[in-house]
């Protein structure tokens, strides 16, 4: 790709910035001294900035424990995003959200710039469920554990079959569903004559939400983690 390209994408500056340090004789490719922002270079290349050599990333993960108050959006006129959550450092990789969760649902999201790991994430096809901790205003009953796993018919969408793990506390349950249609958890509790007045996400697949994130903290997936959900 291009060298201008390539050291913006690195976050190192902007590809105006990068036009002025080449000027200034300070971008080296392999050893020579860069005179052009279209010359190339590759992952191979060994390509340095004022003494400081570079690595590049075409793809950025992030997992954000995300508070309530703001929506899976990069964009609204309305509420905050959950991208002003991410860290300067990530912001020349421009991350969306996988998937969604409601304004005032908290828990495990994933940011990536990758769209095909997003597809992969979020394709009912795919089977990747999602771990759910709700608090209801009733108690669960073994009955709905059925009804739930029967899946649920909906004017919008056919919900597959989805877990509920009732806890010691029957108005507390855990809920994993494949497909995270709009409103979906809370609306296959309606179905059986409950109310969710708290939810947290707290795993997609094999990952779970890393509890020492304090809400609307912000860090990269580790490469085991990506491991684990790719596998799933």
């Amino acid at each position: 790709m291009r060298i201008d390209k390539y050291i913006s994408g690195c976050g190192y500056a902007s590809r105006k910035d990068v036009k002025k340090l080449i000027k200034q004789g300070l971008v080296f490719i392999d050893g020579e001294v860069c005179k052009k922002p279209e010359e190339q270079t590759d992952e191979n290349s060994i390509v340095e900035v004022d003494g400081e050599r570079l690595i590049y990333r075409e793809f950025v993960y992030l997992m954000l424990n995300k508070p309530q108050g703001c929506v899976s959006a990069v964009y609204d006129k309305k509420y905050p995003v959950v991208t002003e959550f991410v860290p300067e450092e990530y912001a020349h990789f421009e991350v969306y959200p996988v998937g969604r969760l409601d304004i005032d649902t908290e828990g495990l999201l994933i940011l990536t710039n990758d769209g095909q790991f997003a597809h992969e994430m979020t394709s009912p096809k795919k089977d990747v469920y999602k771990r759910y901790f709700a608090v209801l205003d009733k108690p669960m009953e073994e009955k709905d554990v059925e009804i739930f796993a029967g899946g649920m018919e909906f004017k919008e969408f056919t919900a597959k079959s989805a877990k509920l793990e009732i806890t010691e506390n029957p108005n507390e349950v855990y809920i994993e569903i494949a497909e995270g249609k709009f409103h979906q958890v809370k609306r296959m509790c309606e179905r059986v004559g409950k109310t969710v007045t708290y939810l947290k996400r707290v795993a997609i697949g094999n990952l779970k939400l890393d509890k020492s994130l304090e809400k609307g903290e912000v860090r990269e997936l580790t490469k085991d983690e990506l491991d684990m959900l790719y596998k799933k």
